[in-house]
């Protein structure tokens, strides 16, 4: 799971978002939301998004915030 939380965040790093079906794919994680809480636990400033898909449900969308 760090070795997840670690590449979460070096993707959020290069200026990319990330939703829970990219980081499925991209990095076999099933817990999108678990690793974002780990990094807010350690201070990590992103942001959450909702956006809607094709089929009007919506998703949370992640991606890291410049301070």
């Amino acid at each position: 799971m760090e070795n997840q939380t670690k590449m979460i965040k070096a993707h959020l790093d290069k200026g990319e978002s990330i939703t829970a079906i990219e980081a499925l794919n991209m990095f076999q994680c099933f817990r999108l939301a678990a690793r974002m809480h780990d990094l807010k636990e350690s201070g990590y400033p992103f942001m959450k998004e909702m956006v809607k898909l094709d089929n009007g449900r919506a998703i949370a969308q992640y991606t890291k915030v410049n301070l």
